[in-house]
């Protein structure tokens, strides 16, 4: 179980989980402690003393520096662009590699659309049984949807569950490329392409030259854990090839914000002193 993508999806919202211990955090998640397994919900009460906190914020940017400012503002940004759609008016949103991502329950004005969260077969199942726990049921307006991304069709498969093909939708696919084949990204890619014109996407990608060695932005144990020896990271692209990618699918490449501009709306205004990695990049897409 060590080497497979089923595995890296507690991490970011252990990270999420714990920075709420922080007097400005840079995304509010009252509910990222609560849908944690019970061992990690333990491992982030440990973390409550600030010193406890400090120390293992060091340890993670001694390892992968920038890569815990990078994960609390990916979150970030996806938040506020699924925000401007729903008040633009879409009519669905779906949330591709969900994991445990809270964001279908704790921002409200989602309630105004369906939610779709899809995942692998055994991140939903895991899903399910914490949703009962926390709710009972899984909640109204949300449908989870279990698919592989590499081997099922995820088009059938949304339909299946009630998506409607002609809704203009709001996609938020986050750290879920590196982890696929191109084979994967591009059949994901060919079921964007029939999204409904004025739809929206932000998804997240590793760069192209960190994965292949060419450049390692100060985060070689990074990739010797993940591209070397456990073999999960598969995907990357670089900025200046985004638009070309996306135009082949009738997207249009709108914003790919830098990790400066990261700092400078997220991690300045909360007054925190915080490196923002260069290895993971966000890009906001319209469907033309």
């Amino acid at each position: 179980m060590e080497n497979r993508p089923t595995q890296t999806a507690v991490g970011p919202m252990v990270i999420v989980a714990i920075d709420q211990g922080e007097e400005h955090p840079l995304i509010h998640d009252e509910l990222a402690h609560r849908i944690l397994p019970a061992g990690m919900r333990t491992l982030v009460a440990l973390t409550r003393p600030r010193p406890v906190r400090r120390w293992m914020a060091g340890a993670m940017e001694k390892k992968a520096p920038g890569m815990r400012a990078s994960f609390l503002c990916r979150k970030r940004y996806i938040d506020d662009k699924l925000l401007e759609a729903v008040e633009a008016g879409i009519d669905a949103t779906v949330i591709l590699g969900a994991g445990l991502d809270t964001r279908a329950y704790r921002l409200p004005a989602l309630a105004k659309t369906p939610v779709y969260e899809v995942d692998l077969p055994d991140n939903i199942k895991r899903k399910r049984t914490l949703l009962h726990k926390l709710y009972g049921k899984v909640p109204d307006g949300v449908t989870l949807v279990p698919v592989d991304f590499e081997t099922q069709d995820l088009g059938s498969a949304l339909v299946a569950q009630g998506y409607d093909n002609g809704a203009k939708t709001f996609f938020a696919w986050e750290a879920v490329t590196q982890y696929l084949t191109e084979d994967g990204v591009r059949k994901t890619f060919d079921f964007l392409a029939t999204a409904h014109p004025g739809s929206g996407l932000v998804f997240t990608h590793l760069r192209k030259d960190f994965l292949d060695g060419t450049a390692f932005y100060g985060a070689e144990a990074l990739h010797q854990q993940y591209k070397v020896k456990r073999r999960l990271w598969h995907f990357g692209l670089n900025p200046e090839h985004i638009a070309a990618f996306l135009a082949e699918y009738g997207w249009r490449d709108v914003e790919q914000p830098s990790p400066q501009e990261f700092t400078t709306r997220y991690v300045q205004p909360a007054g925190r002193n915080l490196p923002v990695s260069e290895v993971e990049r966000s890009v906001y897409a319209e469907k033309i």
